[in-house]
């Protein structure tokens, strides 16, 4: 389809631009940000270049900003508006940190997955306790996960391959449906507060001790329906040789400092490796 022309920004009461999967090439034109009614802008799916300007974030009226699938580099702009509620750039190549004011309050729905985004999240995140969707997974972000974050009326949270560290202490029961903290440097005990998550992926990462019995009963209810645990330093699961788990439920315990229950299969992804070496386990527990 060509480029966006920049006298797009002569349609001053312009509300609603969506133009996705066009293959529409070349910049977002800063002009935009001169068409200061526009509340909704969706340029998804397009092989757009160049960075996001300051002058989009700048419109007073944005509530909605989808530009997820394209080829945007750069860092993310400051949003101004106090009325944007989802904000979608996944799949780009965005670069840098996210600043703490960069992000409105305002915001229900987040998404910057699939970039190569940098830095802490934890005094980004404390301010947005309206997310009811959040998803940061395959970036390079790093520091801790505020507890406080799983409070927040979140349906669907995705952290996953990340290198966030630190010990996971929520400070009350997650009523989280999907957590999913995948391939990161998370570490310390696993916390019952978070056995009421129905889809819980804590593989990969550096979890320790025994994990929590709350978990087990769940399990045994079909109250939990996926439970990863896989690749981490665990060390036991009080769960009887004869206990039968639902079969609307995976529980997946490989390779941690334990032999895992005969009754808890594993996706083939996980590796032939029941259980590891002695020898990592012991320099784990120092």
């Amino acid at each position: 389809m060509g480029a966006l022309p920049a006298t797009i920004s002569q349609v001053k009461d312009l509300r609603f631009l969506a133009i996705s999967r066009n293959y529409i090439s070349g910049e977002i034109p800063a002009s935009l940000g001169e068409v200061r009614r526009l509340r909704t802008l969706d340029l998804s799916y397009n092989q757009l270049t160049g960075t996001i300007s300051p002058a989009i974030g700048s419109l007073p009226e944005l509530s909605n900003l989808i530009l997820c699938h394209n080829h945007l580099t750069g860092s993310i702009p400051p949003f101004l508006s106090q009325s944007l509620t989802r904000i979608d750039l996944k799949r780009n190549s965005l670069t840098g940190s996210i600043s703490p004011a960069s992000l409105p309050p305002s915001l229900k729905y987040l998404s910057l997955a699939w970039n190569q985004l940098t830095g802490p999240v934890d005094r980004v995140l404390i301010r947005l306790n309206q997310l009811n969707y959040l998803d940061l997974s395959l970036n390079r972000l790093t520091g801790t996960i505020p507890g406080r974050v799983f409070a927040f009326p979140i349906t669907n949270l995705q952290l996953q391959r990340n290198f966030f560290y630190g010990s996971i202490q929520p400070g009350n029961q997650v009523t989280i449906p999907t957590v999913d903290l995948s391939y990161n440097r998370f570490s310390g005990g696993i916390s019952p507060l978070l056995s009421s998550v129905e889809n819980l992926y804590l593989n990969s990462n550096r979890f320790t001790g025994e994990v929590p019995a709350s978990f087990v009963d769940r399990l045994l209810s079909a109250s939990i329906q996926t439970l990863y645990l896989q690749h981490n330093f665990l060390t036991g699961i009080q769960i009887s040789p004869a206990a039968e788990i639902p079969v609307s439920s995976s529980l997946c315990l490989q390779y941690n400092c334990m032999v895992p229950p005969l009754q808890t299969p594993c996706p083939l992804k996980a590796g032939p490796q029941k259980t590891r070496p002695t020898t990592q386990c012991n320099e784990w527990r120092g």
